[in-house]
């Protein structure tokens, strides 16, 4: 599947923020695009489990309000926000740590939606390491999937466990990652800083190596 890398690294609109989040420093990763579809068609492809298996992971559990989520092979949680069709709410829980995450809904132009995510994580030993881009880079391939799945909605969905080692996957990832270098830089990391973690994002992606610090 040939995909415009530069068409789709564009489309993302990045931002990092510092805030607090339970009495200790935090950090919020936003990426938002905009879909050629309606905002009900979006949310019914974001909180749907027959269709969240087609853009992102296979998920289980209860998906409502109070209810708890797993996603296949990653993270769980539980959902503590749910306004049709504009707000999702959710812990995101894996590896023993809790971060949260929001995604946000509206009308984006004429027959256009904006789909806005919000992961928010407090800094740890991993955000040093890797910045934004380690749930940025992710997410981002998620924003990818919705695309491919809404508009192209009959073709087999991306394979993610090769995916990384294709022409256009491994660019992506480096785009991305470069990307939310600039976003850290933008919100005030050191430059050297941000380029060194938007390096490791990109090798812990791509499975390639980067030089020890």
């Amino acid at each position: 599947m040939d995909l415009d890398v530069e068409r789709l690294l564009g489309a993302v609109e990045r931002t990092v923020s510092s805030l607090e989040r339970d009495g200790q420093a935090a950090r919020a990763v936003t990426l938002a695009r905009s879909y050629a579809t309606t905002v009900e068609d979006l949310w019914d492809a974001v909180t749907s489990a027959e269709r969240i298996p087609r853009w992102f992971l296979p998920v289980s559990g209860r998906l409502e309000l109070g209810g708890r989520y797993q996603l296949e092979g990653n993270a769980g949680g539980t959902i503590r926000h749910c306004e049709r069709p504009s707000h999702l709410g959710l812990t995101w829980e894996f590896g023993g740590d809790v971060s949260w995450v929001e995604a946000r809904l509206c009308n984006d132009g004429t027959g256009r939606s904006r789909l806005a995510i919000t992961h928010t994580a407090l800094v740890s030993d991993h955000w040093h390491k890797f910045g934004p881009g380690a749930v940025g880079v992710g997410w981002e391939m998620g924003l990818l999937g919705m695309e491919l799945h809404l508009t192209r909605p009959n073709e087999p969905k991306l394979d993610g466990a090769t995916f990384h080692t294709t022409r256009d996957g491994k660019a992506l990832i480096v785009g991305s990652s470069a990307a939310w270098g600039r976003a850290a830089e933008a919100a005030g990391t050191d430059p050297d800083v941000a380029r060194a973690a938007a390096q490791r994002t990109a090798a812990f992606y791509t499975g390639d190596t980067v030089a020890p610090d």
